[in-house]
């Protein structure tokens, strides 16, 4: 057990509604918030909405409502897709919620008091997609951004600018002497080259041109600028205070052990916000893991050809009565740190073979035999004097635990899901090796049961595992199971199945139906 965790995930903004890169990162994040949950007592799992900037109040002009009204109406639509895919979070942070926008502006005044911010006129290139100032060295060669593909914006005006070169060597010192502070670890090296050119940035701007944010306390002219506003939800979450009365939350949590982001902001992350933290004298984030993007069927998403998804969309399309499918699949859709793939022929192969054909259908063919055979009863002598190859797929059930352990501490979701799939393949083979259909024709009672009870066995682990995934479908079989699904994982054996009745005919059901089933009523694919 571990004293707390607490991760975040990257703030989205709401100048539209969500997509399934969105919902990439949050599930990656809800997974492991899951995982952590059974191995802390003391788990915070922060996500939210980045609410201010020029292209809200641009967005919200040209629908004829207000920025506040703009973001509500979106920032629900977030809050409605996490649901759906149950993400369960224990604080939903709004950049326009009171007490965040008191905080920052105390955190603004304490940085300016100390001197680390200073007021100065600037004339930049200005990319209203990034909301930031780009160096000339960072456009194209036709001199677009290469995120937006639109030329930067030339902007002259004063604006309070954080000291962040004051921080360049501290930072390139941390990043050196914690290589797991960024993960994936080759995302460093990228890092440590960003930081050598690093520049003072613009924590603010001027009312006359961005009129939506949040005021600087004492001069109204001027509204405090993304990264200060956006990035310091980490801790204004928490009740961090400036003025040395934060939050016994805020001391038990800080600092945090993930912030979860995608690649294209880990700049932001890695240096803006680790420099902001050092001027307010807090420990830096324990990591920071960068995941890769999704793509459609091979092709970067894009408005202009149409092919966003919403995260939705998918549960939709196939009818699926839970988000476990989608969930398991897009939690696998990548190695650590790299990019992924969406595809509907992808989707419905993947969670069929995994889901349906292995990990379900195993648990319903061993709990119908065991009705068939032996009326759902568990007998005595079927937990004890196992053959030698059933004690070798407990041992291996109970290692896979720590290798899933320990996959999840170096954020390699995909990778601990291989290694449960792999114990429901070697479930599978033990049961075709042994036959308890045989042994039952045989007459050989008592070593058909013990082949059974072994293999419940293990999928009593196997639930707990892939819970973290699947959340639905583990309750469904933990239950089946009679199995405490919120068992921790320092408390996970293979002694779960109890002599006695353990199930009847009638309480078996499949925990997951192919999508492509004539049975699976809300869960066949409308193909």
């Amino acid at each position: 057990m571990i004293d707390k965790y607490y991760l975040t995930t990257a703030i989205d903004y709401v100048n539209g509604a969500p997509h399934i890169g969105h919902a990439y990162e949050k599930i990656l994040t809800d997974i492991i918030a899951r995982h952590y949950s059974l191995r802390t007592d003391n788990l915070f799992f922060l996500t939210g909405t980045d609410e201010h900037g020029i292209k809200i109040q641009k967005t919200a002009a040209s629908q004829g409502i207000t920025p506040k009204e703009l973001c509500d109406m979106n920032s629900q639509k977030f809050k409605d897709a996490w649901s759906a895919l149950d993400v369960k979070y224990n604080r939903f942070i709004r950049t326009t919620d009171e007490d965040h926008e008191k905080i920052v502006q105390k955190i603004f005044q304490k940085l300016k008091d100390k001197g680390a911010i200073y007021k100065h006129e600037y004339e930049g290139w200005y990319c209203q997609g990034c909301e930031c100032f780009l160096n000339p060295k960072d456009l194209t060669e036709d001199g677009l951004c290469p995120d937006h593909m639109k030329k930067p914006d030339i902007v002259k005006e004063e604006n309070y600018f954080f000291k962040l070169t004051d921080y360049k060597d501290a930072i390139i010192k941390h990043i050196k002497e914690h290589p797991d502070f960024i993960v994936p670890s080759f995302r460093a090296n990228e890092v440590i080259n960003q930081l050598e050119d690093i520049q003072d940035i613009s924590v603010s701007r001027s009312k006359e041109n961005v009129g939506w944010g949040i005021d600087i306390l004492d001069d109204p002219e001027q509204s405090i600028y993304v990264w200060i506003d956006a990035l310091s939800n980490y801790i204004t979450a928490l009740g961090y205070d400036p003025d040395g009365n934060s939050s016994e939350q805020f001391k038990k949590l800080w600092p945090v052990d993930v912030h979860v982001i995608g690649k294209d902001i880990l700049k932001f992350h890695a240096i803006y916000w680790p420099a902001i933290l050092l001027a307010l004298d807090l420990p830096l984030p324990k990591h920071i893991f960068a995941h890769g993007w999704i793509t459609i069927d091979e092709t970067k998403m894009s408005k202009s050809l149409g092919n966003v998804v919403s995260p939705t969309s998918v549960l939709e399309n196939f009818e699926l009565s839970t988000p476990d499918a989608f969930r398991y699949y897009m939690a696998t859709s990548a190695p650590c740190g790299r990019d992924g793939n969406y595809s509907d022929q992808d989707f419905k192969e993947k969670v069929n073979a995994h889901l349906a054909n292995s990990m379900g259908n195993l648990l319903n063919r061993s709990l119908s035999m065991l009705v068939k055979y032996f009326d759902g009863e568990i007998k005595e002598e079927f937990l004890t004097n196992r053959s030698k190859e059933a004690e070798s797929l407990i041992k291996t059930t109970l290692g896979t635990v720590k290798i899933v352990e320990n996959h999840f501490n170096h954020f390699e979701i995909q990778e601990a899901a291989q290694e449960i799939i792999s114990i429901v393949d070697a479930a599978n083979k033990f049961v075709t090796d042994n036959a308890p259909w045989t042994l039952a024709k045989e007459e050989k009672m008592t070593e058909c049961g013990q082949v059974l009870a072994t293999v419940l066995e293990v999928m009593c682990v196997i639930s707990s595992l892939i819970y973290p995934y699947c959340p639905n479908i583990a309750q469904d079989m933990a239950k089946q199971l009679s199995y405490d699904i919120s068992t921790k994982y320092d408390d996970i054996t293979t002694s779960n199945i109890k002599v006695g009745k353990l199930i009847s005919k009638e309480d078996i059901h499949p925990v997951f139906l192919r999508v492509d089933s004539e049975l699976a009523d809300k869960t066949k694919a409308k193909v």
